[in-house]
């Protein structure tokens, strides 16, 4: 189909045109049919949301994405270009895409007039039918639909009545394309009502010019419930107009959590040499988010995005490798200690109500962070709290130990090696490691020792402290009386 280059030539090869949002059904139909894999790379949404798009899909429905931030609502928006068909022809030089044998604009159906079966066809690929604006409070009516150029009418000698001096905005040009405003309740009301009769009928009006422009366009749309109390909302007969809302959500298990991180986490192939990162790390760091989505300092109403574990993976893993570059080392895996690294991906990602910004964002963090290994603590060990009278506790050497009156500081920076040392001056805690944890390796057996005493100080056990580049751990007493 590529070689065809006239309108001629189009005709004569049987082409049949298409709407889009047949485009969009058929293929979608196919691939159900043939079990091919449609929207690869989004977990979690397999029975939920996926299944509301490929109906609304199937429908041939104008589609509102609405959930909180960080859901993939865009990155759905843009894989619906793979349900397109691969390439489509437009006349060439036309500004709204016009299908040859369905001409839309001036100029199309000028040029078919004039040159006939020789008007000249192009062919435009899937991946450019995708058009994106953001909705902000100063988007205009001239922006959206379009305009008088009255340059245009100079330079061309028009008269004002002459639809050739309408400069088209952004929809009209998005013909035959997949349209999405992002963060639709921050558009105006009045901007809104703009786009009713495009929905629904058609109409366009610009500047007095009332004419029929059937525009062929799927309209996708995202919002944020936020933004319906805080900012806008979408109009109830805008609403009205949009054939189905899917809400989305956020991933329902740590395992998924992880996976969604995993992939989007950009890892260079030397961090990925340099750090180890054990798999109790990756669970901290997604449970951190849970306890954000429910902690009271937060406020939930904005949500917690995905992106802040996708960040807070990537700021532990250079935290890491920064150590390892400091040392002159090879190679090293990552440290409780190292999640102090992943504070400034907390504070800058969750929004806090008044509590929260009384208590400071570092609080907040480390109050979360802590929380996290609290969570995971009481799943590989014992209880502290929780014993019966003569139930042995297996904590009792190593707290001894603090309350003779030692401690250890474990600085950001050490070496390996002088981590190591650190940790093995703790009497009792290697071997509680090897009695409750299985299999784990030399410097994951490290992490785990360290820990045990991140556990115990949450449990309120040890006491621990953040000094600045190191943090250090002893006994509870002493350290209330210091």
């Amino acid at each position: 189909m590529k070689n065809i280059t006239t309108l001629g030539e189009l005709i004569e090869s049987g082409y049949t045109s298409k709407s889009i949002k047949d485009e969009l059904r058929d293929n979608l139909i196919q691939k159900l049919q043939h079990n091919e894999a449609i929207f690869e790379g989004i977990w979690g949404y397999e029975n939920t949301v996926i299944p509301d798009l490929e109906r609304a899909i199937l429908s041939k429905h104008n589609i509102n994405f609405l959930g909180l931030r960080g859901q993939a609502k865009t990155r759905l928006a843009r894989m619906m270009t793979q349900l397109l068909d691969e390439y489509i022809p437009v006349v060439d030089g036309s500004e709204l895409n016009d299908d040859p044998l369905n001409p839309i604009s001036h100029y199309a159906k000028w040029r078919i007039q004039v040159m006939g079966d020789e008007t000249p066809v192009k062919w435009l690929h899937r991946s450019e039918r995708y058009v994106e604006k953001l909705a902000t409070p100063d988007v205009s009516i001239a922006d959206l639909i379009g305009d008088v150029d009255p340059i245009k009418a100079v330079n061309e000698k028009l008269e004002y009545n002459d639809e050739r001096v309408i400069h088209f905005g952004i929809i009209p040009r998005a013909n035959r394309c997949i349209f999405v405003i992002n963060e639709m309740p921050d558009l105006q009301a009045r901007i809104q009502v703009a786009l009713f009769n495009i929905l629904q009928e058609g109409d366009v009006q610009i500047r007095g010019f009332k004419f029929r422009l059937p525009l062929d366009t799927q309209f996708i749309f995202t919002a944020n419930p936020e933004d319906y109390t805080n900012r806008g909302s979408i109009v109830t007969p805008l609403k009205d107009r949009i054939g189905s809302q899917i809400l989305t959500h956020y991933p329902k298990t740590i395992d998924l959590a992880k996976r969604i991180t995993r992939q989007e986490a950009k890892l260079t192939s030397n961090q990925e040499k340099r750090v180890e990162i054990p798999e109790l790390l990756r669970d901290l760091i997604e449970q951190v988010v849970m306890e954000a989505r429910d902690n009271e300092y937060v406020d939930h109403k904005s949500g917690v995005s995905a992106r802040l574990s996708i960040s807070a993976l990537e700021n532990l893993v250079s935290t890491a490798e920064r150590r390892v570059l400091i040392n002159q080392e090879k190679k090293t895996t990552v440290r409780i200690v190292d999640l102090q690294g992943v504070v400034p991906s907390i504070t800058g990602k969750i929004e806090m109500v008044y509590e929260g910004e009384q208590e400071g964002s570092f609080n907040v963090a480390n109050i979360l962070i802590g929380k996290a290994i609290r969570h995971w603590f009481e799943r590989y060990f014992p209880m502290t709290d929780k014993r019966d009278g003569d139930e042995v506790d297996p904590f009792e050497k190593v707290v001894n130990w603090f309350e003779a009156g030692n401690n250890i500081n474990l600085n950001y920076d050490d070496s390996d090696a002088q981590y190591a040392r650190e940790l093995n001056k703790v009497h009792g805690l290697a071997e509680l490691v090897d009695t409750y944890i299985a299999d784990s390796g030399k410097m994951d057996k490290y992490t785990w020792m360290e820990f045990v005493l991140f556990g115990l100080a949450e449990h309120s056990r040890l006491s621990k402290k953040f000094v600045e580049g190191k943090t250090s751990f002893s006994d509870l007493l002493g350290g209330y009386l210091s």
